[in-house]
């Protein structure tokens, strides 16, 4: 197994030499769709042992074993033969597998995976290195499968450096932190509806893995996740993820949770657990908002999921999912409503802030953590800041956060005091009435003092000055809306 330590690098400096391969996120897309077809034959060799007549949905000379592996024989496709297979073979084929209704998920996934991947090396040769590197992986050993999978999480973990495409990871103390505070139960589904490359999900296996006793609870561990994710590229490493995790039926689509009228959902689309690292700062096409009642219709995207997300929600079920700030201070109109229809309907019983940095390089905007259930509304609402741990100015790559850096809020979580630090509310419990009423649904309380400090990067500065200055024009119109009524003339 110590062939595995080196494995990325190896990878890496084989595709550096390589003119088709611009950059670490072009690698990192490139190494996934290779490593997607080595899992997915491990597995139809576990399928095939289970069922004589288990038959695969990729065509024979289409399969790892046919074309990517090399027995040394000297015969392995390698340099003009390789690409051309590769280009004009196999990817035409696996982009067109006939998949409908009917075709069992772990079939379907193949077609899914492949609608929008691509091939970007250009140097057959090369390309033979590095499928002979990843041929070597023995997933048919226990011991080697179960090490690969942490492997892989530091290859999604490179995700974050790869430009935009960092966007998709949440950082695995945070996800790990959710999990274990949500407690999972052996029967519950969870849901995560922007499932990137299924930090929640593979998070929340692990935690209900300790449950796990019979083979009922197996069987309903394995059918317990829901993931949906809109693009294609996290999408392919969420499926792999799960075939890691010995899901033989990943149950997570390709698709925009965005995109269903949240009225027509019925009690069959709910959850008992929703997981959740919503994508903000983001905005989607205008016809999206249609899909949602007027008054909850945002243009923000963080918005429109925590709708999704409290149409979805079981009664009885439990939330965690990360906001940005700019939810918690937010005042124009439909953030307003989302928050009243969260607090009326829904039981925020915590909020914790986190440090600033903890998506560091990707964004340094802060984010929070807010706990519900549908247990019925909102009495009080607790409000914890997570302080930047001891030795720590921000967190980076090289210093990313971890997840006994969350060991303040769990000491706090069971004993809940108020804290005030040099003058500052830390923890402090605030009731609805007071959040609904003087504070008008401003939910920035135990903020971190000092703001003045932050520098944010370019992109983030706008972005947060937007989000200011929409909060602010809502206040105006409604402070003028009051002036407006008392003066007795019609609302401006």
């Amino acid at each position: 197994m110590a062939n595995l330590s080196g494995f990325v690098k190896r990878l890496r400096d084989i595709m550096r030499n390589d003119a088709g391969i611009n950059g670490d996120a072009q690698r990192i897309e490139q190494i996934a769709w290779m490593l997607f077809l080595k899992v997915y034959d491990a597995k139809e060799q576990d399928w095939e042992w289970d069922d004589e007549n288990y038959v695969s949905i990729i065509p024979e000379d289409c399969r790892w074993q046919r074309w990517a592996h090399d027995d040394k024989s000297g015969t392995a496709m390698t340099g003009e033969r390789l690409l051309n297979f590769v280009n004009n073979t196999l990817f035409p084929t696996l982009k067109k597998l006939p998949v409908d209704a009917s075709t069992p998920i772990k079939k379907a996934i193949v077609q899914t995976t492949f609608a929008d991947a691509n091939n970007y090396m250009k140097d057959g040769v090369l390309l033979r290195q590095v499928l002979n590197v990843i041929d070597d992986l023995d997933l048919a050993d226990y011991e080697e499968s179960h090490a690969f999978a942490e492997i892989y999480e530091t290859i999604l973990k490179e995700l974050q450096s790869a430009g935009s495409a960092g966007e998709f990871y949440t950082p695995r103390a945070v996800t790990e932190f959710m999990a274990r505070q949500i407690c999972p139960q052996i029967g519950e589904q969870m849901a995560d509806f922007a499932c990137g490359t299924g930090g929640f999900l593979t998070s929340w296996l692990s935690e209900l893995k300790k449950k796990v006793q019979t083979t009922e609870d197996e069987y309903a561990y394995s059918h317990s996740i829901y993931g949906i994710e809109k693009k294609q590229f996290p999408y392919m490493l969420c499926i792999t993820n799960m075939l890691l995790h010995d899901l033989d039926v990943p149950r997570v689509f390709h698709d925009n949770s965005l995109l269903r009228d949240v009225l027509d959902y019925t009690e069959d689309d709910q959850f008992d657990v929703i997981l959740m690292n919503p994508p903000y700062g983001g905005s989607e096409k205008a016809e999206v908002k249609n899909h949602f009642p007027a008054d909850l219709a945002s243009s923000e995207t963080a918005d429109l999921f925590m709708s999704v997300i409290m149409y979805r929600l079981k009664e009885n079920g439990r939330a965690a999912v990360i906001l940005p700030d700019g939810f918690l201070f937010g005042t124009d109109n439909a953030k307003i409503n989302i928050k009243k229809k969260l607090l009326s309907e829904f039981n925020l019983h915590t909020v914790v802030r986190m440090p600033g940095s903890v998506f560091s390089p990707y964004t340094s905007i802060t984010t929070n953590i807010l706990f519900f259930d549908r247990t019925g509304p909102t009495k009080e609402t607790w409000f914890y800041r997570l302080d930047m741990p001891a030795g720590y100015k921000h967190f980076s790559k090289t210093k990313p956060m971890k997840l006994e850096h969350f060991d303040p809020v769990v000491a706090w979580w069971n004993d809940r005091q108020p804290l005030n630090v040099d003058g500052f509310d830390k923890a402090r419990c605030y009731t609805v009435e007071e959040l609904s009423g003087d504070l008008g649904y401003n939910l920035d309380q135990c903020g971190f003092p000092h703001e003045e400090e932050e520098i944010l990067a370019p992109m983030d500065l706008i972005r947060r000055y937007q989000e200011e200055r929409a909060s602010l024009n809502a206040e105006i119109d409604r402070v003028l809306a009051e002036i407006t009524a008392m003066l007795g003339g019609a609302e401006l």
